[in-house]
């Protein structure tokens, strides 16, 4: 399908219609937020089999995936209208008054959250369902009480001119104001700097690469009034391998990372992108397991020629590094699907050279052998701020253990003690951000039921008057 370019007019349009339905949406209750999150995710599964046939042509992601991926957006949509039920978005705080002078004493407070305002959210090219027209950025928008002016992604043009229809129909259906949800599209850089530049935006949501998400950033700051980003912008996510894990869980560990490199041809935002273990036999029998593994994976096209050209570009720069040592054995060629790509890195080398640290979307990880737990927090210390670390083999109560603990903790958003990255679960307790680079709000998640804080601003009222009070603080 060829894709649609918006023009300056229409994106004005698709703000203002926000802006229209602003103050309404952001008074409605919690059934009519509710019984759209829920209208959406019926819909979404009631087309299911149409829906997944238009993102596979355009994604070659797989419909057993696809599914997967609708699924999930499915059930976010649902957590989100369950805590909207449940009235999270509304939640008060209320600080009676205390008789006498401060600091003791303080008149009658009510701290309240009010929704932000319309919400440009720009979609992912990775997770067509999941972080696109109705993936978690506008579900958690639109519990928060805010409108949504969607960026479709060019990868899948088709797909979000699909899910958009069934959206606004749906939308109709829960009885939502028209303009709840607008869409723009282009893969011109005119579109998002636009939207991102109208004065009516009051936050903008962002999953993608490094070099997009600076270049929102920077057009943002830019403004007369700079609003809230949240940029979700990926990272290596580091998978430390102790000792014990090793030498007890070697084989299945290895099998189990392989799978997870070569997951989804390794585009998520939580592919390991390297391993760090000790200088060891143990470690060098792990790394060979690991390479046989990688050498049997079977992936598929990558996303898009784009994606696939800067995977090969960034494999060969990679590869030809005189400090890299390549240990899987299949080679690049021109056909669609990637080989993925394993080499043993100078720990040296890695430290200095920033570009050995940098993502490589794709199926490509770089092992790192360090001499002791100083060199290991170095490593970490030099990666900086990432989605996730994975800490195998951390069950020792012991003073190297938690330095090494603490040091994950200090660079990622989320730290795991079992399994892979891949693979993000949508709760209440998760946490999907990181420190600067990773996201650029790391207090923040863009997964899990606390996304929807993102788009709520805390107002205290101070001796309201018994008609606001009763509303809880929200005028209707």
């Amino acid at each position: 399908m060829a894709l649609q370019e918006s023009t300056l007019a229409q994106i004005d349009a698709a703000v203002r219609s926000a802006v229209d339905i602003n103050d309404q949406w952001a008074a409605s209750s919690p059934a009519a937020r509710s019984a759209l999150l829920r209208e959406l995710a019926s819909a979404l599964e009631a087309d299911r089999e149409r829906l997944v046939g238009i993102a596979n042509e355009e994604s070659f992601l797989g419909t057993a995936r696809l599914n997967g991926e609708l699924d999930r957006t499915a059930f976010q949509l649902r957590a989100f209208a369950d805590a909207v039920d449940a009235g999270e978005p509304f939640a008060v705080i209320d600080d009676e008054a205390v008789p006498g002078a401060p600091p003791a004493g303080h008149p009658r407070l009510l701290r309240v959250n009010v929704p932000l305002g319309p919400v440009a959210m720009f979609s992912a090219s990775n997770f067509p369902f999941a972080f696109s027209v109705l993936g978690g950025d506008t579900a958690s928008a639109l519990a928060a009480g805010c409108p949504v002016v969607v960026k479709a992604h060019p990868a899948h043009p088709g797909l979000s001119n699909a899910v958009f229809e069934l959206a606004l129909a749906a939308a109709q259906r829960s009885g939502a104001p028209a303009g709840v949800l607008s869409m723009v599209s282009g893969a011109s850089r005119e579109v998002g700097v636009h939207l991102v530049r109208h004065a009516d935006i009051a936050a903008v949501a962002f999953t993608g690469s490094y070099v997009g998400g600076m270049a929102l950033q920077k057009e943002i700051n830019a403004r007369p009034r700079p609003i809230p980003f949240f940029g979700e912008l990926g990272s290596i996510n580091p998978i430390i391998a102790l000792p014990a894990a090793l030498e007890t869980r070697g084989a299945e560990l290895a099998a189990t990372l392989a799978a997870s490199i070569a997951q989804g041809c390794g585009q998520f935002c939580t592919s390991p992108g390297v391993l760090i273990a000790y200088d060891n036999a143990v470690t060098d029998a792990f790394v060979s397991q690991l390479a046989a593994a990688m050498d049997s994976q079977n992936t598929h096209a990558m996303l898009s020629p784009g994606i696939r050209n800067a995977f090969n570009e960034g494999v060969a720069r990679l590869n030809r590094h005189p400090a890299a040592k390549r240990v899987t054995t299949g080679e690049q060629n021109g056909e669609k699907h990637p080989v993925p790509n394993l080499v043993l890195l100078d720990t040296g080398a890695f430290l200095r050279d920033h570009a050995l640290r940098e993502e490589i979307f794709g199926p490509s990880c770089v092992v790192v052998k360090v001499k002791s737990s100083e060199q290991l927090l170095q490593v970490l210390a030099a990666i900086g701020g990432s989605l996730t670390v994975t800490v195998w083999g951390a069950e020792g109560n012991d003073a190297e253990t938690m330095s090494i603990v603490r040091g994950a903790i200090r660079i990622a958003g989320r730290v795991l003690f079992n399994g892979v990255p891949t693979g993000v679960a949508v709760t209440r307790a998760q946490h999907h951000g990181g420190p600067f680079p990773s996201s650029t709000q790391p207090q923040t998640t863009s997964v899990g039921l606390m996304a929807m804080q993102r788009f709520l601003r805390p107002v205290a009222l101070q001796e309201a008057p018994a008609w606001l009070a009763g509303r809880g603080g929200i005028p209707l």
